[in-house]
């Protein structure tokens, strides 16, 4: 069952309502159900054996949302076939596609958990008051446990680009040097 957490992030300097669990480096990442642009079920799972970066945004309709999107998107392209970075909004599936389209974003998948929260109650990023996911970033290793986690405590900042592609990339070493 989700629980509620206070004083976690802001909006626009506003504390919100945090529905979930807070997260933490160590935790097995939660599966989850979200919806893919053209409306199929995506789950946790269909990334196995995977360095995964997931990023959770409010809106890609907004700027830093764009922005940060966008530049997950550059970064992606630069990983390989073993990293799986995944956008996560409450975006209707159609809006996240014309944003796709119009944004030349093709090396990350976009989801939309508009449909039941299910990524946003699992990992504690859905904020009740806005119906809406908090900023954050997640890595998980291709064994599903969670290596970087960041709630950012104010949802109209930027993540720390820099931390959370540094331990991508410690991840990704690390399941080379395992092979």
């Amino acid at each position: 069952m989700a629980y509620e957490r206070t004083g976690v992030v802001t909006l626009g300097g506003n504390p919100v309502t945090l529905i979930g669990p807070e997260l933490r480096v160590g935790d097995k990442a939660p599966d989850f159900a979200l919806l893919t642009n053209d409306r199929r079920k995506a789950h946790l799972t269909d990334y196995k054996n995977k360095t995964c970066i997931i990023t959770t945004v409010p809106s890609l309709d907004t700027g830093v949302c764009d922005l940060q999107t966008k530049l997950l998107n550059e970064e992606a392209s630069k990983m390989g076939d073993d990293v799986a970075v995944l956008a996560i909004s409450a975006d209707l599936p159609f809006a996240q596609a014309r944003w796709c389209k119009e944004s030349n974003v093709e090396a990350i998948t976009i989801l939309s958990d508009h449909f039941d929260l299910s990524f946003g109650t699992a990992y504690g990023t859905y904020m009740k008051e806005q119906r809406l996911e908090c900023r954050a970033v997640f890595v998980i290793n291709q064994e599903g446990t969670i290596k970087y986690v960041e709630y950012v405590p104010e949802v109209t900042d930027h993540p720390d680009y820099e931390s959370a592609l540094q331990a991508a990339k410690e991840v990704i070493n690390k399941a080379g040097m395992a092979k």
